[in-house]
Order: structure tokens, then C-alpha cells, then sequence
């Protein structure tokens, strides 16, 4: 019988070349982007949280608090987002029922949505469980194991995105309302520090 345990896969291996600073620990409320993410996965009824790190790997580490959480360290992180998925995916595949590809650079992602990716899962668990941007669909998405194989198939520039047109029929989106906003430039850092001190 096929596991039903999901893991939430959290993707911070980049080196911020837009940013010029760490994404990741750049600070959020009271501790940093790449904890927020963390602590907010753990919170969820995923049942476990991975990390994949590669660019400054060490002095991030070094920077977060919960000491429990697991890395794993892509050392081909400058091929792209796709190759930090694939490798992702390649180190939990066996383990797991179904994976969510999150983002650290998303920081209004909150626990209420992760758990409706999971509830949606739960109910079509058939489907990929998607997030619905305005022109397209997009991450943080849930994937059950029968595409992990495809998952491992990612490289360079291109993500989780590539699949989901490459599988539209199966894909449902669920609605983030404003939650999505993902951070490349300081102007988008700050931008987004607005927003959440207006929620």
C-alpha cells in the first residue's frame, strides 16, 4: 500500500544574485525568511520538513535556530531551481506519499494554505494540487509519488512549473489570494514587509 505521509520540500539552495544579500536570512518578523518558512512547514499537517540548501550552505545553517530540521545539500545548486527539485525529490522519493515543493522566498505562505494543499490532496489524491497565479499555475504545489519520477527528471532553470503544463488535465489550483508574492530585488523585500505589516 502506498504511503500517505507528505513531506514538504522547502527550496533555499540559490545565491540571491538579484538580491545580493542571503534571501534566506533576511529577516522576517523575528527571525529570518528561511526560518519563517521552516517553522510555518513544521506547523502544517505535513508529516516531516526537508530543506535544500547549496549556495552559502554552511554560514545558513549556522544562522538557524531550529537545529532538528534535515538539509539536504545540492552541490549542482548553480543549475537551477529544476536540479534542486530533482535532487530534492531524489532524497526522499522511497519515503513519502506525496511531496510539497515550497519556496523559502514566499514568506506570506501560511499554515491555513499549506493545509488546504493537503486537504485538497486528501480529496483527489489522483491530482497535482497547485497554486493559481493570475496567468498561470505555479508552487508551492503538492505532488502524490506517482510523479516524483518526473520530479527527478528536472534541470536548469526549470521548476515544478514545466510539469504542471506538461500535466494540465490533472493539475487542480487552489486559490492563494495575495499569498504568493515571492522575493528577488530589495524593492520586492520591501514591498512585502508592507504588506505584512498591514495583515
Amino acid at each position: 500500500m502506498q504511503s500517505k505521509k507528505i513531506v514538504i520540500v522547502i527550496l533555499g539552495a540559490g545565491a540571491s544574485s538579484r538580491m545580493q544579500k542571503r534571501k534566506q536570512l533576511l529577516k522576517w518578523n523575528n527571525t529570518t525568511m528561511l526560518e519563517h518558512a521552516i517553522t510555518t512547514a513544521k506547523a502544517s499537517n505535513a508529516t516531516e520538513v526537508k530543506v535544500v540548501l547549496g549556495a552559502s550552505y554552511e554560514e545558513i545553517i549556522a544562522e538557524i535556530k531550529d537545529k532538528q530540521i534535515e538539509y539536504l545539500i545540492n552541490k549542482d545548486w548553480k543549475q537551477g531551481i529544476g536540479k534542486s527539485i530533482a535532487f530534492g525529490i531524489e532524497n526522499i522519493a522511497s519515503d513519502f506519499g506525496a511531496a510539497i515543493i515550497m519556496l523559502a522566498d514566499q514568506p506570506l505562505i501560511d499554515v491555513l494554505y499549506l493545509n488546504k494543499l493537503i486537504e485538497t490532496f486528501q480529496n483527489n489524491n489522483s491530482k497535482i494540487i497547485a497554486t493559481k497565479y493570475k496567468n498561470r499555475v505555479g508552487v508551492p504545489a503538492l505532488f502524490g509519488s506517482s510523479y516524483f519520477t518526473k520530479l527527478q527528471m528536472l534541470n536548469g532553470d526549470y521548476g515544478a512549473g514545466q510539469l504542471l503544463v506538461e500535466y494540465e488535465k490533472d493539475v487542480l489550483c487552489v486559490e492563494a489570494s495575495g499569498k504568493t508574492v515571492d522575493i528577488d530585488t530589495e524593492e520586492d523585500y520591501k514591498s512585502v514587509l508592507k504588506l505584512n505589516k498591514k495583515s
